[in-house]
């Protein structure tokens, strides 16, 4: 554990860091998830849906910081292609 005062509260922040980016990489990653399961599916309307609550979720999390933009930009491609085969 570290004695200084200022590597205690940079501990603490980058503990609440981490928990802020796992929930948000947990809830982008169930989006995609969901969206696969109706492409799987073949269910057109539903991964219309899903695929623009996907994309904003891989959106706000690369502006949050969690991804990085280009990685974002080629996880949202990935999901335009797999909608686009239906």
């Amino acid at each position: 554990m570290a004695n200084i005062k200022s590597a205690k509260k940079r501990i603490e922040v980058n503990n609440k860091k981490q928990l802020r980016n796992k929930r948000v990489k947990s809830s982008t990653k169930t989006a995609v998830k969901k969206l696969q399961a109706a492409v799987a599916a073949g269910d057109k309307e539903k991964a219309a849906e899903l695929h623009k609550l996907a994309v904003k979720a891989v959106d706000q999390a690369a502006s949050k910081g969690v991804y990085h933009k280009n990685n974002a930009s080629r996880k949202k491609s990935q999901l335009t292609k797999l909608v686009n085969t239906l």
